[in-house]
């Protein structure tokens, strides 16, 4: 049957092309606003719950709940976390996804790799660099041991499980290195050495050829004492007196410091 639009006047043409645009108006939204939300989702969209820290048992029963699936991507070992625990996924929690979609995870793994123990003694290597490189290989700091020794802070040995443990040994990784380290003070005693009168030139070389280290020089007005030589030292010397390698002996100096450089502190005048 055919329909015949009146349009002899052009008030009846202004209305057929408005009737023919709102027609045209309301399918154009009816299919974004309901056709196709309606065919995307058949009212199927669902929340993913946030998985993470959660264990691979309990993910499974919580994603099929909410009729989703998961796929493990990825799997690295993290020490202290337990194995199967879920350190990341995607999409993310909250996100909105349809029935039967995957989340991608990433867990931790059940046996930690195997790596190579590093050489931290042949190199003489300092205790910040060693842990740099402890921490950089995938191992921790275990207990760190100081003994007398003139290398202050250096590594002199490494252990792990209470042996000595030789560079190139495969350990797993997150394993904890103990470290054996100098404390600058050697465990050879020698006599204290006699620097009184001598200049501080002439006490510095014989302080560092000892393997001593010095310490606090100081000034301090002596009469009669010839101006730069040493006065008075901490420890003093004396028959008997012993000092370890490694330890500071500390100096004063007669005289003012010199102006130019302004080395070395004065002691205050006593009274």
């Amino acid at each position: 049957m055919a329909i015949y639009l009146n349009t002899r006047s052009r008030k009846d043409l202004i209305i057929h092309l408005m009737l023919v645009v709102g027609i045209i108006l309301s399918l154009f939204l009816s299919f974004f606003f309901v056709y196709l939300p309606w065919s995307t989702n058949h009212g199927q969209s669902i929340t993913v719950p946030d998985l993470r820290k959660a264990n691979l048992e309990d993910v499974k029963a919580t994603l099929s709940e909410r009729k989703l699936d998961y796929i493990v991507s990825d799997c690295t070992f993290v020490p202290g976390v337990p194995p199967f625990t879920v350190l990341s996924q995607y999409p993310f929690p909250n996100s909105l996804v349809k029935e039967g979609r995957n989340i991608y995870l990433t867990v931790t793994m059940a046996t930690a790799p195997m790596i190579r123990m590093p050489d931290l003694v042949s190199t003489n290597m300092g205790l910040r660099s060693a842990l740099s490189l402890l921490r950089s290989v995938g191992l921790q700091e275990g207990n760190i041991r100081y003994i007398p020794d003139i290398a202050e802070n250096a590594v002199l040995e490494q252990w792990y499980q209470g042996k000595k443990i030789e560079p190139g040994t495969q350990v797993p990784k997150g394993s904890k290195i103990e470290l054996v380290v100098g404390n600058g003070i050697g465990n050879t005693e020698l006599d204290v050495p006699n620097l009184i009168g001598v200049s501080l030139e002439e006490a510095e070389i014989i302080i560092k050829g000892s393997d001593l280290r010095m310490g606090t020089i100081l000034y301090k007005q002596v009469p009669g004492a010839a101006p730069g030589t040493v006065v008075e030292q901490r420890p003093a010397p004396g028959i008997g007196t012993k000092i370890n390698v490694g330890e500071i002996i500390d100096l004063w100096i007669a005289g003012k410091p010199d102006t130019d450089t302004g080395e070395g502190p004065t002691e205050p005048e006593r009274n």
